[in-house]
């Protein structure tokens, strides 16, 4: 706890600090967005008035290869790449092989929205989302009654 030796008899190791700051430097936070299975992509986020627009990079994505959920309030973005390269010579012998597996996703928090009217296109690698937002009423002026009028009588 806290590395305290009792009556100032602590030695000094000066190797063991080195070991301990390295494996600090490197641990497997350090390398997480690197080696995690589900990747993230750059999207760019503008609202006005009457909806939210979201441009989300996807290059070399198909339209069929992306996924976008509305379960309220998150509205996810989820595009899964499943690529396969092979080469082999004449005999069938493998020379070669490439793989490219990955699930990017992103989660958005977003409240007050028409979800049945989000469109969604698709070009040149652009993702873009228009998701409308629920319209607010204008608000009712409420008159105030006379006494003498009908209304909520209080006894």
């Amino acid at each position: 706890m806290f590395d305290l030796v009792p009556f100032g008899k602590r030695r000094d190791d000066v190797f063991g600090a080195l070991a301990k700051s390295l494996n600090e430097v490197f641990n497997d936070d350090f390398f997480a967005p690197m080696t995690s299975s589900t990747l993230s992509f750059r999207t760019d986020i503008r609202e006005s008035e009457q909806a939210y627009l979201i441009e989300a990079e996807l290059p070399g994505f198909k339209k069929e290869e992306i996924d976008i959920d509305y379960a309220s309030p998150y509205l996810t973005i989820k595009a899964v790449r499943k690529d396969e390269n092979s080469q082999e010579n004449e005999d069938h012998k493998i020379v070669r092989r490439e793989r490219r597996y990955g699930e990017y996703v992103r989660r958005f928090y977003v409240q007050d929205i028409n979800d049945d009217e989000i469109r969604a296109s698709l070009k040149d690698g652009l993702l873009s989302l228009e998701v409308p937002k629920r319209q607010k009423s204008a608000g009712k002026r409420i008159e105030i009654q006379d006494h003498g009028t009908s209304g909520p009588q209080l006894q």
